[in-house]
């Protein structure tokens, strides 16, 4: 298996477990947060589709889906365009709010695709050019690739733990 089947691999999981913390939420369900300084299921599932689109599009030279497919004003949150939700105070979580979990599926699946385009043409060799310089040591592109992963992953288990949260409370 080479290095970016399993990224793909590992991209493809993040996918299911987003549809499967969102599927059959209600709009209160998905904006429901455990308390005022927690972060809802719809907060945390934006912002790793925000997270991924922005850092994958950046390491490969493409512009991000929330702006070229019309996500920005689909969501209509009133944030900064090219806001990921990094550093997000409560207020700002509060303002990540959605009717659906369509919606959110839906942006996330566009970030998966162009992602996955961008895997698929990969060589061994790229996954070592560097794409951040202000790092000691620089970041490659395969760090770069499992850190954004790795991040996705996180969130979306606790988008996975919030969703449990709504079913015991």
């Amino acid at each position: 298996m080479h290095a970016k089947d399993i990224l793909i691999d590992g991209y493809g999981r993040i996918r299911e477990e987003v549809h499967a913390a969102v599927e059959g939420l209600t709009a209160d369900d998905l904006n429901a947060r455990p308390g005022p300084a927690a972060n809802s299921v719809a907060w945390l599932v934006w912002h790793l589709a925000r997270v991924q689109d922005d850092h994958v599009a950046d390491a490969a030279g493409l512009d991000q889906v929330w702006l070229t497919q019309d996500w920005e004003r689909r969501f209509g949150l009133g944030l900064p365009r090219h806001d990921t939700g990094y550093g997000h105070s409560p207020a700002k979580v509060a303002k990540v709010r959605v009717d659906s979990p369509d919606l959110l599926t839906g942006y996330y699946d566009a970030v998966h695709e162009q992602t996955l385009g961008f895997l698929r043409g990969l060589a061994a060799k790229d996954l070592e050019t560097i794409v951040d310089d202000r790092w000691d040591p620089p970041v490659s592109l395969g760090v770069r690739l499992v850190s954004v992963l790795s991040d996705d992953l996180q969130h979306v288990g606790q988008a996975a733990y919030a969703r449990g949260l709504l079913r015991t409370s």
